[in-house]
């Protein structure tokens, strides 16, 4: 059995505790501010790629650029997001929480004002930041204030509400979207600013301060360099999907972004308060959990991607009804996710996590079949069900085995990191993905007849090359519908041989 030395195992000391449990109506007002700036959070994710072709046309941007709407956003929300937990527990949560609400919603003005694809980009890295701060803070928050007869419920109803905003932000956009213009899509972030001020009202009119912690500081270092690091190999990746990639400065980001990460490694094992505790990677089901969590989320942030631009540019289908899709997804993921929790409870976490992974994969088959053949209504939507009943089989399970792979004293620095590995996964799904539907897109068509990348806009008018277009669409989204459904695939083997059929009586912790 691996022990880590003692001063890992409270790298933080927590925040202080209240020795009387808030009044009820301040308990409620935590709610539902984080259920207001996790929906933040959730509504940016999933709307962002119904409006990617509408801003693509706004500010002239291109394939690479689009890709970068949403990497700078994942970029510094997974490189960030532990220093924002350790930065609650050293500041105190409420504080915290609100500087994270605070820059999110600034950055959201300055998404709403850009006028050029680099001004988006850079504000959308801005929101990433401060989602960074605001993600941790909405759970942390919960478990200080609630007790623990109380806080399952209370953590029921946070994810019930943010899925229900996941499931209809999409819907509301991409009406926006398409009755609003040409410009409409700005729409989508000026929403952010009354959902945002609200949570902040709650945050200062509601609930007392924080008491600050006594923690050992923040890895500003280790920032630093995973973000370098990860930023330089999504760059990298990105060149790769150009049409025509410059062979040097591809190969120049991915060096860069090995070396930062490989630096960022040794700095973790020297650093007086690491973000990331080596030690847990010694950890046989802390590994495997986390293998899975990186292919399943790539797999699942890839197609979720590509799947919007696809609907619209080669279905031609209004943004609300691409928009729509995201319904059933998290209809069927809310209901089943309900009924996973007690269900590993009773059968342990293998075989949830084994069939959720292998459904997810048989969506993303169909999913890809679904595209080619053009059904949406009996095709496109029904996938996304079954896409949701995989991944509802899967979120409690995988979390119930990371935070129980490793000491009761590190289980909120293991859900951490997992969380991380999800958002990294996101990053370089978009990167690489791109690569292979650029190259499937570039070689379905006539650059003669249908010139551009991969979903550029396209004059109406010429019906050959509108035809040629939509099947190179739906070819290269089938390419990447086909590499997400293996890499389930490979998710729920790797469930099934490295995740244990019980959780430990006891919370033995040891991935035994």
């Amino acid at each position: 059995m691996v022990r880590a030395p003692r001063e890992r195992l409270t790298p933080h000391r927590p925040t202080i505790m209240p020795d009387v449990p808030p009044p009820r109506f301040s308990r409620i007002a935590v709610l539902a501010a984080a259920v207001l700036a996790s929906s933040l959070g959730f509504i940016d994710g999933t709307v962002l790629p119904v409006a990617i072709p509408a801003i693509r046309t706004s500010l002239g941007a291109d394939f690479g650029e689009t890709q970068w709407f949403v990497n700078a956003y994942m970029l510094l929300l997974s490189a960030l997001i532990l220093v924002g937990g350790a930065a609650g527990d050293l500041f105190g949560q409420r504080e915290t929480f609100a500087v994270g609400i605070g820059a999110f919603c600034l950055a959201s003005i300055g998404c709403a004002l850009a006028d050029s694809p680099s001004s988006l980009i850079a504000w959308r890295a801005v929101q990433g930041a401060g989602a960074a701060f605001m993600i941790p803070g909405s759970l942390a928050l919960i478990a200080r204030t609630y007790d623990a007869q109380e806080r399952g419920r209370a953590i029921g109803i946070w994810s019930m509400a943010s899925g229900i905003a996941s499931a209809f932000g999409p819907i509301l956009g991409g009406f926006l979207i398409e009755k609003g213009g040409a410009e409409a899509w700005r729409w989508i972030f000026w929403l952010n600013l009354p959902v945002g001020l609200a949570a902040l009202a709650l945050l200062f009119l509601c609930i007392p301060r924080s008491a600050a912690g006594q923690g050992e500081g923040l890895d500003l270092i280790g920032a630093l360099l995973v973000t370098i690091g990860l930023g330089a190999l999504a760059l990298g990746l990105t060149y790769a999907g150009e049409a025509q990639p410059g062979l040097l400065r591809m190969l120049v980001a991915l060096l860069v972004g090995v070396t930062a990460l490989i630096l960022f490694w040794i700095w973790e094992g020297r650093a007086r308060a690491p973000m990331l505790p080596r030690f847990l990677f010694s950890l046989p089901v802390f590994n495997g959990a986390n293998l899975l969590t990186f292919f399943l989320y790539f797999s699942l942030a890839g197609a979720l991607f590509f799947l919007p631009t696809t609907l619209i540019e080669a279905f031609r289908l209004p943004e609300a009804y691409a928009g729509s899709v995201f319904l059933p997804f998290t209809a069927a993921m809310s209901v089943m996710g309900a009924y996973a929790g007690g269900l590993t409870d009773r059968i342990g976490p293998r075989l949830p996590l084994t069939a959720g992974a292998a459904v997810t994969g048989l969506s993303f088959a169909a999913l890809g079949i679904a595209a080619v053949l053009q059904a949406f209504w009996l095709g496109i939507l029904p996938a996304m069900a079954l896409m949701g009943i995989g991944m509802g089989l899967v979120i409690s399970p995988l979390t119930t085995t990371v935070m129980t792979a490793t000491d009761d004293a590190l289980a909120g620095t293991a859900s951490g990191v997992n969380n991380g590995v999800a958002r990294i996964a996101g990053l370089f799904a978009v990167a690489s993905l791109g690569v292979v539907a650029s190259f499937v897109y570039r070689h379905a068509i006539d650059p003669s007849l249908v010139p551009g990348g991969y979903g550029e806009p396209m004059a109406l008018g010429n019906m050959e090359a509108e035809v040629m277009r939509a099947s190179a669409l739906t070819s290269a989204f089938l390419a990447v519908a086909a590499a997400a459904a293996l890499l389930s695939f490979l998710s729920a083997f790797i469930a099934w041989r490295r995740l244990p059929a019980m959780i430990p009586k006891g919370n033995k912790r040891k991935g035994r």
